[in-house]
């Protein structure tokens, strides 16, 4: 984006979109030109466009050879005056949950695996990767949940990219740092035939709301595949939770994983997630935003492009899910991504876009018409 004391409107000609920044927040802009996809899966009519600042992590020299083939699916947070980094490192077994650290968000220590591979035939021994993390601060002893994907399945070797059912397990430990216990005899949900999270029930952020836990998971229908982003409820982490009957958004939006932000300035929560594209194949082509006052309800119109390859500066198709924390004036984006017209699983690095603060949801009204 351009930034000058007051707003500023560029036409890209080549893209037929309208980006405006302003000096203070970043605000919604119409697309000229939404996407048209073959299937006519839904298009994003605004943007909402983050400024890229570029790879922070790259894959390959993890430990023990733990990210050697790709590093993606990042969950960032903060605890004290340290950020945390979890991302799926793609190692010489599979794909495993790994660690990194920093102090400034640019500059990373990878620790690596924080999980290992479940027993043959379990429900994570193929795949113990993407952990979202939840500190209990209301207990005495101040426990730290993860919620991360386990599958049984994964393509052949060398890649061992994990397969459906994506389901979500769980793991606890004193410290963000671990170790890390897995707790098998809990199950908080499961995917379930002939509903919308047949394929998929895989995890997402947690808001506390009241004396309620809300996972906002990702959820995918099978035969054929459209992926969607739900609610699962729980009083107690340690018990299972409770689907609700309907998704947050339609199965027709092709989106997943989830991580939230909210904007105090105008009572709003943002939530953030990967956009599912349609060109000879699919493949993870944006990063989206939805945006509500109402953190149980969603209008799926209130939409919009965040980060795309055409405010990415080194991947022009592929740009993986988001994970969002709060820097400031300013909310830190991460992705993954591929690199140039790459649209693989492998060979991913993790990169780092930013928003300025405050966001303003407030859609733009139409320009008159030309005289």
């Amino acid at each position: 984006m351009i930034r000058t004391c007051t707003c500023v409107f560029l036409l890209l000609a080549a893209t037929s979109i309208i980006v405006r920044a302003d000096a203070t927040g970043t605000s919604l802009v119409p697309i000229e030109t939404p996407n048209i996809y073959p299937d006519h899966r839904p298009a994003a009519k605004f943007r909402l466009a983050a400024t890229d600042a570029g790879i922070v992590l790259k894959h390959g020299d993890g430990p023990g050879g733990c990210d050697q083939l790709g590093a993606r699916d990042i969950w960032v947070w903060k605890d004290q005056d340290t950020y945390y980094m979890h991302y799926d490192g793609a190692g010489p077994k599979g794909w495993l949950a790994c660690l990194a650290t920093s102090t400034d968000l640019t500059h990373w220590t990878k620790k690596g695996p924080v999980l290992d591979f479940g027993a043959p035939g379990s429900d994570d021994s193929a795949s113990a990767s993407y952990g979202t993390t939840y500190l209990d601060d209301s207990s005495a002893d101040k426990t730290w949940y993860m919620f991360y994907l386990g599958t049984p399945h994964a393509s052949p070797a060398p890649d061992f990219v994990p397969g459906f059912p994506y389901l979500t397990r769980i793991a606890t430990a004193p410290a963000p740092t671990g170790p890390w216990t897995k707790q098998p005899k809990i199950i908080p949900f499961q995917v379930k035939p002939d509903t919308y999270y047949a394929g998929t029930a895989s995890p997402g952020q947690i808001i506390k709301k009241d004396d309620e836990y809300l996972m906002f998971f990702s959820a995918s229908a099978s035969n054929p595949v459209k992926r969607t982003l739900s609610i699962a409820r729980t009083r107690d982490l340690t018990h299972p939770w409770t689907i609700q009957s309907r998704p947050i958004v339609s199965i027709e939006e092709q989106v997943e994983n989830t991580s939230l932000y909210f904007e105090p300035t105008n009572q709003t929560w943002f939530l953030f997630t990967n956009h599912i594209g349609l060109a000879s194949h699919e493949f993870t082509d944006a990063i989206w935003v939805y945006w509500s006052q109402d953190l149980e309800h969603w209008d799926a119109s209130h939409k919009a492009i965040v980060f795309d390859g055409t405010n990415c500066k080194w991947s022009r198709q592929c740009i993986g899910l988001p994970s969002v924390v709060q820097v400031g004036s300013r909310l830190a984006i991460f992705y993954d991504a591929p690199g140039g017209d790459n649209t693989i699983h492998m060979g991913r690095d993790v990169g780092l876009a930013w928003l300025d603060l405050p966001l303003n949801p407030s859609v733009p009204s139409s320009p008159p018409p030309n005289p």
